[in-house]
């Protein structure tokens, strides 16, 4: 077998209010921003992740994933 699977659920937490929220992650591109739906804060990634599940969520995103597993780091 070759690595393991791709995780698609995350759980995103604001930074600001503390909401949390279960999200299916998108498989074929990257989320630049997310709309809080606690504080209507616009979350974006921080300087050198590729977007809001990386930054805020508590499993990276499938394209980050996928590179780890094949790499073996």
């Amino acid at each position: 077998m070759s690595g393991a699977a791709v995780v698609l659920q995350s759980v995103l937490t604001c930074p600001e209010c503390g909401h949390a929220v279960t999200l299916t992650m998108p498989t074929d591109a990257c989320q630049f921003f997310y709309a809080c739906e606690g504080c209507k804060a616009l979350l974006r990634p921080k300087e050198g992740d590729c977007c809001v599940f990386c930054s805020y969520g508590s499993v990276k995103c499938p394209p980050v994933q996928a590179q780890r597993s094949c790499c073996g780091s």
